[in-house]
């Protein structure tokens, strides 16, 4: 939840456009129209899909988890990496990120290169390396600095 004065926005991907509207002169998705139709579509999928994924493999800042990965989960995590490369390749001259900078899709997938640092996947050494992108960003790192910190467990969350 992100309380910004008297707003309060509750969605993940409604606070990213806010924040990009609000704070970041709507810089939180590529310039180029057909990049940013792109990018929208990419985190509107990350927004509402990988249920397999969101079921088996729990966030969790804290653990190095080994489970077994179902088909499901599998063809989703297929998906994400092929994504990923796409992107990568697409992008790749106007940055490290998805977009080439970063952007509202790369806040959208932190939490899944989260997910797949904890549970080690196999994926392509595009996607690998866009995780470790993602995991060396200043902020991910308070983010794991803080969870670190954190007393309660959630046993529902500890799988694997």
């Amino acid at each position: 939840m992100l309380i910004d004065g008297d707003i309060t926005v509750w969605d993940s991907l409604a606070i990213c456009e806010y924040i990009s509207e609000q704070h970041l002169n709507g810089r939180g998705y590529p310039d180029n129209i057909a990049a940013r139709a792109i990018c929208r579509s990419a985190c509107a999928e990350m927004h509402s899909s990988f249920m397999h994924i969101r079921e088996h493999m729990p966030m969790n800042c804290r653990a190095q988890r080994t489970i077994n990965f179902t088909e499901e989960m599998t063809v989703e995590i297929n998906r994400i990496d092929n994504l990923w490369q796409t992107l990568r390749h697409k992008y790749q001259q106007k940055g490290d990120w998805l977009f080439g900078e970063f952007s509202i899709a790369d806040c959208m997938f932190a939490p899944m290169a989260s997910r797949f640092t904890s549970y080690q996947p196999e994926l392509s050494a595009v996607s690998k390396k866009y995780i470790e992108n993602v995991m060396s960003h200043p902020q991910v790192k308070t983010w794991y600095q803080q969870s670190a910190a954190e007393t309660e467990v959630i046993q529902q969350e500890e799988v694997g």
